[in-house]
């Protein structure tokens, strides 16, 4: 511009100079062209006057001719209105009227036309002039009216117009009025001739003057041709002039142009310098921007169509499946060829910045996750369904919709429909929150939108009514589950969104609490910040906005818009303040950052034990805990911790108190088993945080790895079980355990060392194992004594954590009174034999709140409105309420969630009320109840000791009267001893699993109390002790009457016999091996107490009649119950070598389709086995094998739907998902189960023993009936036994149900050479609780750590059951799995028993059934 400007200044020089010389030139000219004029001008003067004269006369000539037109006109106007018709009708009369004859004789004269002669009819004898003959010819002429028209009227002959004037124009008839009565044809003929004479009249004056007309026209021509060519001359003179004058002022344009230009170009380069300084600074922003823009514009498609699966399909996933399901969508198009950001966010492709920081503002988490599921919930179609525990949702849209008046309501809501009827009419959001898993039918039409249009306005129909629909109208609906399942007809309704905190989102609010506590001002300060920051981009947003407006709405060269130049600096003035401001606030902010980071620790570990704590709910729905619980008692620590100056010592603090807090507070709330699991959960989890776990590791902890066959020979079979050599080799595939299986091999003695040792967790491992720690030590402690993972759990707690996370706080309900507040429910969650009452009641005594302060009801059928009733009136007594058994009443549990959320408010609510609960756990339990309540377990005590304690130090046995009221006081305090003692070992056995009882009976204080009670009631009345009578109450009745299975209750009496039979009476009577338990003697109430006090804590297993290898079972089942709690609070993931789970299922799946082998063929057995009266067997075999075709089928079906599902082929349902987790975590899916026979296998023993009887059956296809049977390879064994019980009864002809089977068990452990000549051989059993001696060939005591004895092959013997002897023997039960638990069948025996066998024995059968001894089909591993 600046170049353009020097070189248009000589232009301009040049320009003004030619100007000038044109202006000498123009003058001169002028002086020629001014005397030329003046010689024009008097010509054209004189010619003028000539030609005004000529124009006097025509005037006037004109003037007089203006008379007579008129009436010439009007005579031509009237021939016009003639027509043929009418002169005919003149030209047809024979006799006209004289008025006819008149006109027509002027008409004749007119045209010169003579009359005839003719006698005159009057009789005169006169001639007289006819003309009535010649005016019919002049008639009949067709141009007529014609020559009327056309008539020359200037040159009438004179003696025409004079006959015309004497004869005509004064006869009276001869007026147009008068022959208008006569004929209207004559009347137009008389104006004509009327006209005719005038106009004549008037040409005649007319005549003379046009004569000098013509001659003044004359002169004035020869004057105007002078004149014209004067005027050429002139013309061409100033055509000259005009031509320089237009030559000068094109010049004097060009210069004003130029001048002009000069000043434009000065003025833009002044503008120009604004606009660089201006917008100077948004040049390189703005370049990158546009490059950015142009990028976004190529990719738009692919983010567009992964943004619109995202808001479409993810919302309800997980924050890693989410990313997960992007990546592989970018990927696919990528292969398509389908441009898309290889960076994608949905937040870059469809977020706002500035609504995402109001957001953020109003309560929305700041991780990504968050924020996309706000892009969701503003995108979607369809009105969101947030699942959202936390409450982070509520709380985001309560702030967010506030100045919208959003309306909250709930389904349990009494007005909730009117609500919602009104925010559609007013264009308002609602929020409907605490959904469950189904939705009301009455929001469907609001779900889906359904309106219609009437006259131009939106409708819909809401239930009955018809309501006007606002666009403006929003829907929000959020859920407390925590894994709600919706159904398909619900979810494709509604934008389901995973509203789960994510450890970030949960972080960052931590570091703010911590931040606002520890150094409030700064926290302050960013807030205000914070604030200021989002209104300082909002402005900056809308200056830039305002910016390109002006840009793009300028039209041609901005320089040249001065308002848009004015907008633009004022919009740059104000966009740098902002930006200086923005600057200062960003440094600030990014100091406060600085030092809130330094409690970062303190945010990432509190929130990596939140997450602890919200996978507990997997184990029991009642571990239930709320976030805003959560950061209550982090608040606590916060303020209750020890304080420090140095920062890294005071965080350190921090973290421990508030672990501890955490600890103890969940650890009150979670029974005993789950106690440890959630050490194990936080230890963990807090060593994952800090990178000190493999997941490999920990999962192969848990489950063992996943595999159907081993191929490694097992080095060491005399002591090393298969189950745990096969873990062993899995193991060596760990990371930082390759190698172990060799050295195994190589060195089987050195570990049997570890093998065989009371405390393997404490023992140092051979070789270079000694150096292995942590989760690896524990992973080969696991394959070998799994026995020992308790303890070695424990330790390896204390190690990082320290032993207080050990040991579970003890039961403290003045501790939790303290916690709570009025409006704090307080739940009892119940376990088996628990009742809190009794201490509940204590406590509410020693508070002041006895009698009628408490008001105790137990729920059930119509107890819900009496117990709302007291509710309502304990808040305004301030007393308390006891719901007891809230499980029961599980269709009220909406009620009183309603009640807890809307009547017990602080303001309605009186300080010292209290509403306590009990209730087992349930799923129905309202979750929100849960979330704020405190929740406590109180179980009984654990172990035979503080059983015993609880028994007595509890009423009645506590109450001295009751104690000593008894007539036979010594005999009353040993059967009372003695019973007390029954009820610990029933109790205590428990623990013991399937070994102690077939079903863990629920027996509690309860059933103990009422038999105290006989037996005090019985001593009283009778003299000898009725130890029958109080046998069958007790052992019949009161504890009997729970027991449903068969041999529980032959154990029951057996245990019971210890106690209630004669040899009590002696004075030294032990109730247990050893010495340390008996029967003390008589003394004092507190005598009793005192030797109960020191008993050991723990008690060997010989004291409950079990073996000490019943330790072993124990220890395993209480393994096996930690490893299953914390397998359920995990997320489904991969065991090892890093494949994904659908790859490790794809694998697995092949390997077992593989190994399936074809179904059996039924017609081709039926012709090789045909149904015949001698052999039963043929049709056991036809009914075991359409069996297992049934199972097969299954497996088959369900692992090929399942690898099609994984690939997307087919819908992945719910059956195949349960299949799909169930096979990698290693268990046999519940769909094939549905279809198996009992197993507790997992899936690779239950695969490799599903081949094995497949393959047993198809060798009895292929080479006839074995010589020994398979007892463990039926699926239906009792069909096996009746088929040997009916092949005797029909050989020998004797009813079927008088034959049994003797037993002999042979020297022979796998075949034998022939089958006998009846009954049969079977093999397949395994002893538990007992061995059997190979040499005196009798059950003997268990080896140690054996806990399974294989038994040889053993004869079946049918015979007559009358003649069986039955003695020296034990009556085992056969079971087909070590649960030994089965349903209840018709004969009265669980459906997991098969039969009795006899086994010889040299003890009483009481010991062998007090050992709980039985023979199993199937091992479980």
């Amino acid at each position: 511009m600046q170049v353009e400007l020097t070189a248009l200044q000589p232009q301009l020089i040049h320009t003004s100079e030619e100007t000038a010389n044109m202006m000498v030139k123009i003058e001169e000219e002028t002086i020629q062209v001014d005397a030329k004029k003046l010689l024009v001008q008097a010509d054209e003067k004189e010619s003028n006057a000539a030609a005004a004269v000529a124009q006097g006369i025509k005037d006037e000539c004109e003037g007089d001719l203006a008379e007579a037109m008129p009436a010439l006109e009007a005579a031509l106007a009237a021939l016009d209105t003639l027509n043929p018709a009418d002169i005919s009708l003149v030209k047809s009369m024979q006799n006209p009227p004289g008025p006819v004859k008149l006109v027509m004789e002027s008409i004749c004269v007119m045209k010169g036309m003579r009359p005839e002669r003719k006698p005159d009819p009057s009789g005169s004898g006169k001639m007289i002039e006819d003309y009535w003959g010649v005016s019919r010819k002049i008639l009949g002429d067709l141009k007529f009216l014609e020559s009327l028209k056309t008539y020359d009227k200037d040159n009438i002959p004179g003696p025409v117009m004079r006959r015309i004037r004497e004869r005509f124009i004064d006869h009276p008839d001869f007026q147009p009025a008068v022959i208008k009565n006569v004929s209207s044809a004559c009347e137009g003929l008389c104006k004509w001739v009327r006209a005719m004479e005038v106009y004549d009249r008037v040409a005649k004056v007319v005549a003379p003057k046009r004569e000098r007309l013509r001659e003044a026209e004359g002169k004035l021509d020869i004057q105007m041709q002078k004149l014209n060519l004067k005027r050429e001359e002139l013309k061409l003179v100033e055509d000259r002039l005009q031509a320089l004058n237009d030559e000068f002022e094109e010049m004097n344009t060009k210069k004003m142009t130029l001048e002009e230009n000069i000043e434009i170009c000065s003025q833009k380069l002044v503008r120009a310098e604004k606009l660089i300084s201006g917008l100077g600074g948004e040049k390189d922003r703005w370049k990158e921007a546009a490059r950015q823009l142009g990028i976004r514009y190529t990719n738009l498609t692919g983010d567009v169509l992964v943004s619109a699966g995202t808001v479409a399909y993810l919302g309800a996933f997980t924050v890693d499946y989410r990313a997960k399901c992007q990546q592989q969508w970018l990927a696919q198009c990528r292969d398509k060829a389908i441009p898309g950001s290889r960076d994608f966010s949905l937040s870059n492709t469809l977020g706002d910045p500035i609504k995402t920081r109001a957001w953020k503002i109003a309560g929305l988490p700041v991780d990504s996750f968050s924020i996309d599921n706000g892009i969701i919930v503003s995108n979607s179609r369809r009105w969101a369904l947030m699942i959202d525990p936390q409450g982070q949702a509520n709380k985001w849209i309560k702030n967010m919709e506030k100045a919208n008046k959003l309306a909250v309501t709930k389904f349990s809501d009494s007005n909730y429909v009117r609500t919602l009827e009104n925010a559609l009419q007013l264009g308002t959001p609602v929020l409907l929150e605490n959904v469950g898993a189904e939705l009301d039918a009455f929001i469907e039409p609001i779900l889906l939108k359904s309106t219609f249009r009437q006259q131009g306005v939106e409708y819909m129909r809401l239930g009955e009514n018809i309501i006007e629909y606002s666009r403006d109208f929003k829907l929000y609906i959020t859920t407390r589950w925590r894994n709600p399942h919706y159904l398909p007809e619900i979810a494709v309704k509604v934008c389901l969104l995973n509203f789960m905190i994510t450890p970030l989102g949960l972080q960052d609010q931590l570091l703010g609490i911590v931040a606002a506590k520890e150094k409030p001002e700064l926290e302050e300060k960013k807030n205000k910040l914070i604030l200021e920051s989002a209104r300082n981009k909002k402005q900056l947003k809308e200056i830039e906005d305002r910016i390109l407006e002006v840009l793009s709405l300028s039209e041609g060269n901005i320089l040249e818009d001065e308002t848009a130049i004015k907008v633009l600096s004022s919009s740059k003035e104000l966009s740098e303040e902002i930006s200086e401001k923005q600057e200062i606030a960003t440094v600030t902010e990014m100091q406060i950052d600085q030092t809130r980071m330094g409690y970062k620790p303190v945010a990432v570990h509190s929130a990596t034990i939140f997450f602890c704590i919200s996978d507990l709910a997997n184990i029991e729905p009642m571990y239930q805990y709320s976030l805003t619980w959560f950061i209550s008692l982090y608040t606590q620590s916060l303020a209750h911790s020890k304080k420090s100056d140095n920062l890294e010592l005071r965080i350190e603090h921090i973290i421990q108190y508030f672990t501890f807090s955490i600890y103890n507070n969940v650890c009150r709330s979670l029974f005993e088993k789950d106690k440890l699991v959630f050490s194990l959960l936080l230890t963990i989890g807090i060593l994952k945080e800090k990178r000190l776990i493999s997941e490999e590791i920990w999962y192969f902890l848990l489950t063992g790895g996943v595999a159907l066959d081993n191929p490694f020979p097992n080095p060491a079979p005399e002591w090393l079980s298969e189950k745990a050599w096969a873990e062993a080799v899995r193991a060596s595939a760990l990371p930082g355990l390759k190698g172990l299986m060799e050295h195994l091999e190589e060195n089987a003695d050195s570990w049997k060392h570890i093998y065989d040792s009371a405390s393997p967790h404490q023992e140092k491992f051979p070789g270079i194992w000694k150096f292995v720690h942590g989760l690896e030590r524990m992973v080969i402690l696991r394959c070998l004594r799994p026995d020992k993972m308790i303890p070695a759990t424990r330790e390896f707690i204390a190690e990082h954590m320290g032993h207080v996370f050990t040991e579970g706080p003890t039961f403290d309900l003045q501790g939790s009174y303290s916690d709570s507040s009025c409006c704090t429910p307080l739940i009892f969650v119940l376990s088996p034999g628990a009742d809190p009452m009794a201490v509940l009641l204590k406590f509410a005594e020693d508070l002041g709140m006895g009698g009628n302060k408490t008001q105790i009801i137990s729920l059930g059928q119509g107890q819900g409105p009496i117990a709302a009733k007291m509710i309502n009136l304990a808040i305004k007594d301030g007393t308390w309420v006891v719901l007891q058994n809230c499980h029961l009443a599980t269709s009220w549990m909406p009620e009183l969630e309603k009640i807890c959320e809307e009547v017990i408010v602080p303001e309605n609510t009186k300080a010292s009320f209290r509403l306590w609960l009990t209730s087992y756990p349930s799923e129905k339990f309202p979750v929100s109840i849960l979330q704020n309540s405190i929740k406590m377990t109180n179980e009984p005590p654990k172990g035979l000791r503080a059983n015993l304690l609880r028994s007595y130090l509890n009423d009645p046995v506590s109450d001295p009267a009751f104690f000593q009221s008894c007539a036979k006081a010594e005999m009353w305090q040993k059967l009372l001893f003695g019973l007390c003692f029954f009820h610990a070992i029933v109790q205590e056995r428990r623990s013991f699993g399937p070994l102690g009882w077939n079903i863990p009976y629920e027996f509690n204080e309860s059933d103990l109390r009422i038999s105290i009670r006989q037996v005090q009631m019985f001593l009283n009345e009778y003299k000898e002790v009725p130890f029958d009578a109080l046998t069958y109450l007790t052992g019949e009745c009161n504890y009997g009457g729970r027991v449903t299975d068969d041999k529980d209750r032959r154990l029951l009496l057996s245990l019971l016999s210890t106690f209630y039979c004669k040899d009590i009476e002696r004075d030294y009577y032990s109730v247990a091996p050893g010495d340390i338990y008996y029967i003390p003697p008589h003394g004092s109430y507190q005598s009793y107490i005192e030797y109960l006090r020191n008993l050991p804590i723990s008690a060997h297993p010989e004291v409950f009649g079990l073996h000490e290898n019943a330790d072993i079972t124990k220890d395993n089942q209480e393994t096996n119950q930690l490893f299953q709690g914390v397998l359920l609070t995990l997320p489904r993931q991969t065991g090892a070598s890093g494949k994904s789970p659908q790859e490790v299922i794809e694998e697995l799946t092949q390997d077992i389709l593989s190994k399936l082998p074809k179904d059996f063929d039924l017609e081709v057995v039926m012709k090789l086995y045909p149904v015949v009266y001698e052999e039963s067997m043929n049709t056991v075999l036809r009914q075991e094998l359409f069996r297992f075709n049934r199972l097969t089928r299954v497996v088959r079906r369900s692992l090929i739907s399942l690898v099609r599902a994984i690939k997307g082929q087919v819908l992945m349902s719910s059956e195949l998902e349960d299949v799909f987790s169930s096979m990698l975590v290693g268990k046999v899916p519940a769909m094939w189960m549905a279809r198996s026979y009992p197993s507790l296998k997992p899936l690779g023993g239950y695969v490799a023993d599903l081949l094995a009887r497949l393959a047993f059956f198809q060798d009895w296809i292929a080479s006839g009936p074995p010589t020994v049977f398979w007892i463990s390879g039926f699926y239906f064994t009792q069909s096996f036994l009746t088929g040997v019980s009916q092949n005797y009864a029909r050989k020998y002809t004797i009813p079927i149900d008088h034959i049994g089977f003797e037993f002999e068990v042979t020297t022979q452990e796998a075949a034998m050479e022939s089958s006998p000549e009846d009954g049969a051989y079977i093999k397949g059993l395994f002893l538990e609780g007992a061995c059997w001696d190979r040499s005196t060939m009798q059950i003997e005591e268990s080896l140690p750590k054996i806990l399974y004895d294989p038994l040889p092959i053993i004869w079946l013997k049918p015979g007559r059951s009358a003649a069986f002897l039955h003695q020296d023997i034990y009556e085992c039960p056969v079971y087909k799995t070590s649960a030994r638990r089965g349903v209840l069948s018709t004969t009265g025996h669980s459906t997991n028993y098969v039969l009795s066998i006899e086994l010889p024995s040299d003890r009483p059968q009481k010991h062998w059934i007090n050992r709980g001894v039985a023979s199993l089909c199937q091992l479980d591993s």
